[in-house]
């Protein structure tokens, strides 16, 4: 039991000694004056009460007076039944999905990072590197492999569910109608060009291969395939230099069409998608997420153990904007807090199975005094003032019914 329980029930047991005291003189005095008989009343029926109540506090936790009496020592008997009880009260009332995603609804998780981020030296200090002192341990006390599953299944999940094709046209369209797309060709025709140069002895190759013999004979196949080298080489330096150049014209209007139909075609957009999840379940794409798990644990870590290192220089500058951005972007603010709502759910539809089973079988494996222990020094301040209570009531009951019987007789 800690202290202000014990204090507590010295307190109690003081009480009860001192209405003991006060019964025996009183009875020994009773004759000098009416009056004491009241007082005797009080004494006695407090007494009984503080008895009553001190049996009934001690058999929660223990044998009174190590009398094997039944129906005594309820907790570490029934330690088991207890813990079975808990564990089920927490699924049922607390570790519920659809609960979870209530109680999630109406938490600004957004709002609150925003505001961490974008002022991180506001609040007290010590609060501040407390909290992420207890952060950094929590995280490091997690299971790495457990919880870089549960990452990489939550980033592949949203990443099957991401709609690909209509942010690919509307970035394309947005830049088509920008006119920034220029550079963009510009790149295309030099990569050409450098690929085109890097390769001419392919063309070469299959203009030979395709060559009949009397070509070759005649080294015919030499001149076409000169001539188509050079007709390639004389296309993109024209596409180069002349921005109307017909096959740029008609190379814009196939973006402005694929970004329409990124949008609108649904055998395109069944395409992107396709590809999505090939690129999903690609081996390099799996080790890139791995990479990335491995490196934002360990920025995680490093931040949470010295927070105020974490939000120097140009990284502390990015997250400052961000938080900037969760508190002016509702969109972002609402889709950040939605995924956080989903994720808080879906770790307690996979994993509340496995938090009712550790917290059922923590309490069966705890010892009866260890129960006993635990329970008492978190209540037993309170069970003290019930035998105070008792006492007090006991007497004043013993003084109404000391007065009912001058009364009557």
């Amino acid at each position: 039991m800690n202290n202000a329980g014990r204090d507590m029930k010295i307190i109690a047991t003081g009480l009860l000694v001192l209405m003991a005291v006060i019964y025996f003189t009183s009875r020994t005095f009773e004759e000098v004056h009416p009056a004491i008989g009241f007082v005797r009343a009080f004494a006695e029926a407090a007494m009984i009460g503080g008895i009553a109540d001190w049996f009934a506090v001690t058999a929660l936790f223990r044998h009174p007076m190590g009398l094997p009496i039944p129906h005594t020592a309820i907790i570490p008997r029934n330690k088991d039944r207890i813990g079975d009880t808990l564990a089920n009260f927490l699924k049922n009332n607390f570790l519920v999905s659809r609960i979870v995603a209530q109680r999630m609804h109406g938490v600004d998780l957004a709002g609150g990072v925003g505001r961490f981020l974008k002022s991180p030296s506001g609040g007290e200090g010590r609060l501040r590197m407390g909290a992420s002192r207890l952060i950094g341990d929590i995280i490091g006390s997690l299971d790495q492999d457990r919880l870089g599953s549960m990452f990489k299944g939550a980033v592949k999940t949203q990443a099957k569910e991401l709609d690909l094709a209509t942010p690919m046209g509307q970035i394309l369209e947005s830049v088509m109608a920008e006119n920034r797309h220029g550079p963009l060709i510009d790149s295309t025709i030099k990569w050409a060009y450098r690929t085109l140069d890097a390769n001419e002895y392919v063309i070469r190759a299959i203009v030979h291969d395709r060559a009949n013999t009397v070509m070759r004979w005649t080294g015919l196949d030499d001149r076409l395939a000169n001539e188509v080298v050079d007709g390639l080489y004389k296309l993109l330096a024209d596409m180069a230099t002349d921005p109307e150049h017909p096959v740029r014209a008609k190379t814009e209007e196939s973006l402005v069409q694929l970004a329409q139909e990124l949008k609108s075609d649904p055998a395109l957009r069944q395409r992107v998608n396709e590809w999505k999840l090939e690129m999903i379940e690609n081996p390099a794409i799996a080790n890139w997420i791995d990479g990335m798990w491995e490196s934002g644990r360990e920025a995680l870590l490093k931040a949470s153990r010295d927070p105020e290192a974490a939000m120097a220089g140009h990284f502390g500058d990015a997250l400052m904007q961000l938080g900037s951005s969760l508190q002016k972007d509702p969109l972002l603010n609402r889709q950040l807090n939605r995924f956080a709502r989903r994720a808080v759910a879906g770790v307690v539809a996979s994993y509340g199975d496995n938090i009712v089973k550790l917290v059922s079988e923590t309490i069966r494996g705890w010892d009866a005094q260890t129960i006993t222990d635990r329970v008492e020094n978190a209540v037993g301040r309170d069970l003290q003032y019930i035998r105070v209570n008792g006492t007090l009531v006991g007497g004043l009951v013993g003084v109404m019914l000391h007065l009912l019987n001058h009364w009557i007789y």
